[in-house]
Formats: structure tokens, sequence, C-alpha cells
């Protein structure tokens, strides 16, 4: 430890902005919230990719039943029934993107 007398040059006079981006790493205040924010837009352009368009079917592609009237006004573009679709939507979707900054969630 350095005493009071001891001289300019050995005296450390570092700012405190420059020891908050020495902590975390040289990255914007706002990174980790960027990050979640491209995550969360991603996800909702993917979803929004996968809404039916073009014309429409008056019959399920799946089960063949034929699809109410008031759902095909709802959502335009629409080919599957309520039942059919509730299934599809139960099954796990993955993404090929991975933002999480560890080398361990890389790998797998």
């Amino acid at each position: 430890m350095l005493g009071p007398c001891a001289p300019d040059y050995l005296t450390p006079k570092v700012k405190i902005e420059e020891l908050a981006a020495m902590a975390n790493g040289w990255a914007p205040d706002s990174a980790v919230q960027d990050q979640i924010d491209a995550t969360i837009m991603d996800a909702v352009f993917a979803a929004r990719s996968r809404l039916p368009s073009g014309e429409g079917s008056t019959d399920c592609e799946v089960c063949g039943d034929e699809i109410p009237a008031k759902r095909r006004t709802a959502i335009p573009g629409v080919r599957t029934c309520v039942a059919c679709q509730s299934e599809r939507d139960k099954r796990p979707t993955f993404t090929g993107i991975n933002r999480r900054g560890s080398k361990d969630s890389q790998l797998r």
C-alpha cells in the first residue's frame, strides 16, 4: 500500500467510468438487454413466418374435417382445423440461434 507521501506517478488515477467499463468486459451497459431484444425479435419473425398465407382451405389438410367459417375468416390462409393445429402446436420447435455466451452452450 502506498502512503500519503507517494509521488503522483505512483498513485493510481483511474476514473469510475473506466473501472465500470473494465468490470463489464468493455461491453455497453445495454448489451444484455440488446441481446434479449434481438432474441425476442427473432422469435417474433419466426412465428410470423409460420403463419398461414395465401389461399386457405375449406377442409383440414390433416384430418379432412371442415374448417369452420369463423376460423377461416379469423385466420386467412388457414389449412388445419383447431384440433389438428392444437396437436401441431404441442410439438417442440427448436431454433438454431444460440446467443448464450458460455462456451459449454456453444459446444452442444
